[in-house]
């Protein structure tokens, strides 16, 4: 698997908590989390009132200040399409020495 970036994480796991209703088994699955990593993930998005819980029905909400960040990603994505890894199809080169 390809590595991936805290803020493509993070546009994953506000998509899939778009429009409300998202449990965490949900958001686990779409975003290709572990439990544990999950879980900080969800603390830190929502100590930064990007997603929030909704007790009674016990899933997540993206908020709408989260719902401008996911914007902003999608705008970014399409603007700068991701680059293609350095370490692929080619040797990594060290100060001096080749691998």
């Amino acid at each position: 698997m390809k590595y991936r970036s805290r803020t493509e994480i993070v546009g994953l796991i506000l998509e899939a908590a778009n429009g409300g209703g998202a449990t965490k088994t949900k958001i686990m699955y779409k975003a290709f989390l572990s439990f544990a990593q999950l879980r900080e993930y969800l603390t830190m998005l929502q100590d930064n009132e990007l997603i929030e819980y909704e007790g009674g029905r016990q899933s997540y909400r993206t908020t709408e200040k989260g719902m401008k960040l996911l914007e902003l990603y999608e705008n970014m994505s399409e603007l700068v399409p991701p680059l293609a890894s350095t370490t692929e199809n080619s040797r990594i080169v060290r100060v001096g020495r080749s691998y």
